[in-house]
């Protein structure tokens, strides 16, 4: 029993110090590698040249996010057709001006946005084993942010506001048409308001949202979107090698926590990006075997 014993207490010192390993890994190291994820979707119509996307998610930022800053900025360089911002930008109140700063070099470009909770709300501390549990309900205690300013600077620059709006944009000469909702997290979509068969003169018509909530998900699908973007899931923000995410904070399925996939809704299907984000809250600065992205989607015709 005593040499029983002996190995538990080995095994146990030897998971308890891989647990620390990771934890240092994903907090010092692997929450600040921030990464391009390139993808392809064939969403346009036949004979049509490619269009570029730069999907953008969940940036947390506040002024002490520097390195965040300098890579977003950089993210100029790839010259994307669009850019699609899928919201949670702030994590301070002080945090406007830090997100302006990281997106200025972006907003000559045609964009749109939406907005997710932490784009009205500053963070709080939490137990992080409920983010387990099910779905983050909404604290009331939290501190509004100024998401006024943010949505005006934005909306100035010439990007869409998608809150609850349908939106027409030009992009490399060809008619995009979007549509968004509010924050389904909160409980603030009204797609209802804004529901409608795509338009079959679009070239491109795309369906955006924080949360990829189900009901978002379908009712977008059954109107026809070609393509659908969203965030607010961190791609799982901590993740198991070979299983992947074990929550997504919302209803989607673990399986689309992150990347591109086929969406279906009955008969009809379309095409899914959820970006694993930038970001996480200031008080779970953590990721691990989920790195830090940014999207830049190659759209190109159906075949």
């Amino acid at each position: 029993m005593r040499g029983v014993s002996s190995r538990t207490t080995t095994s146990l010192a030897a998971l308890g110090a891989a647990a620390a390993g990771c934890l240092a890994w994903g907090a010092g190291v692997e929450v600040g590698s921030y990464r391009l994820r390139r993808a392809s979707a064939p969403v346009l119509r036949p004979g049509q040249a490619p269009m570029t996307v730069l999907h953008l998610s969940d940036l947390h930022l506040t002024p002490a996010r520097r390195r965040e800053v300098a890579w977003v900025r950089a993210l100029a360089d790839l010259e994307p057709d669009l850019v699609v911002d899928t919201g949670d930008n702030l994590a301070s109140a002080a945090a406007v001006p830090v997100a302006l700063e990281a997106l200025e070099p972006l907003l000559a470009r045609p964009g749109a946005f939406v907005l997710g909770s932490n784009d009205y709300f500053g963070p709080r501390p939490a137990n992080p084993a409920q983010y387990l549990l099910g779905p983050s309900r909404q604290d009331r205690r939290r501190e509004p942010l100024p998401t006024g300013d943010l949505v005006a600077a934005l909306s100035a620059a010439g990007w869409a506001d998608l809150t609850n709006a349908r939106a027409r944009l030009s992009v490399a000469g060809r008619r995009v048409d979007l549509v968004g909702v509010d924050d389904p997290h909160l409980g603030l979509d009204r797609y209802l308001d804004v529901a409608g068969p795509a338009d079959p003169d679009a070239d491109l018509t795309v369906g955006v949202a924080h949360a990829p909530y189900r009901r978002v998900l379908d009712a977008m699908t059954a109107d026809g979107c070609d393509l659908l973007l969203a965030g607010h899931t961190h791609g799982g923000q901590l993740c198991v090698p070979g299983f992947g995410a074990l929550v997504t904070n919302c209803d989607l399925p673990r399986s689309h926590a992150k990347g591109l996939h086929r969406w279906q809704r009955g008969r009809a299907s379309t095409w899914l990006h959820v970006s694993a984000g930038l970001g996480t809250s200031p008080y779970a600065r953590v990721r691990f075997a989920c790195p830090p992205e940014a999207t830049l989607l190659t759209l190109v015709a159906r075949t």
